[in-house]
């Protein structure tokens, strides 16, 4: 039976580096970002995204991101796959705990679930996990 969490999070550093660009046309970045998480996970989150910018400030993005902390009351690391769009306003993504890269308290952790970041000081910051263990 699948357990639910629910964290929020700011971002602690953000770079971003142009690696495809043609011209006026789409672009390809990437970005190296970490996360501090509060909630029913709680810890430190380091991804890397590869971006895919439309001709406008929309994108798609996949990435893989090292959680270091604590679902529940359990201890450990796993990295989350992150699938997901970019409305210019909003990020949004799927989530997946990637098979067997749970360590310590956390082995054998998996599931899935849906990350939200808004931009601007106002936005909203959350992370959603349906697990098992």
């Amino acid at each position: 039976m699948a357990t639910s969490a629910t964290a929020e999070f700011q971002v602690t550093n953000w770079k971003e580096d142009s690696l495809l660009e043609a011209g006026g046309g789409p672009r390809v970045t990437r970005a190296s970002v970490t996360m501090a998480f509060e909630g029913d996970l709680e810890g430190d989150g380091a991804v890397e995204w590869l971006m895919s910018y439309d001709n406008g400030s929309t994108a798609r993005f996949v990435g893989m991101e090292r959680v270091v902390g604590k679902v529940g009351d359990r201890s450990g690391t796993f990295v989350l796959q992150h699938i997901g769009a970019f409305d210019g306003e909003t990020a949004t993504a799927e989530l997946l705990v990637v098979p067997g890269t749970g360590t310590g308290e956390l082995e054998g952790l998996s599931g899935e679930g849906t990350f939200e970041a808004g931009m601007g000081a106002g936005g909203r910051r959350k992370l959603t996990l349906e697990y098992d263990l």
